[in-house]
């Protein structure tokens, strides 16, 4: 299945907002995972997130660049097989979920 990659106006902007090899790293990751970004329950390269410390991110999916601390999450999209990026940023704190929460409630997503 071919997956169609979206970006948040707000993502988008944190990409360009990125160091240049942070940026490739990025973009690299959201590569490889837009081959197959359903669930690792499901086969797929994202992991799931939850409903921790408060922010309630179920149905979300992360990416994790551990080397550079970056995660970016995002949603899958079924019925338009688009993979929906919502946040791209530095774990530091969990603030990277926290705007995701925001974000996703600001969208209606």
């Amino acid at each position: 299945m071919n997956w169609k990659l979206v970006y948040l106006p707000e993502a988008a902007k944190d990409l360009k907002n990125l160091a240049g090899n942070q940026r490739l790293m990025v973009i690299k990751a959201i590569g490889k995972v837009l081959q197959n970004p359903l669930p690792v329950t499901e086969g797929g390269y994202g992991k799931p997130l939850g409903n921790k410390q408060g922010s309630d991110l179920t149905g979300f999916l992360k990416i994790k660049l551990r080397d550079a601390g970056i995660r970016v999450v995002y949603k899958l999209i079924r019925t338009e097989t688009e993979m929906l990026v919502v946040v791209i940023g530095a774990r530091a704190d969990d603030e990277v979920y926290e705007t995701a929460q925001h974000r996703s409630k600001k969208n209606h997503l």
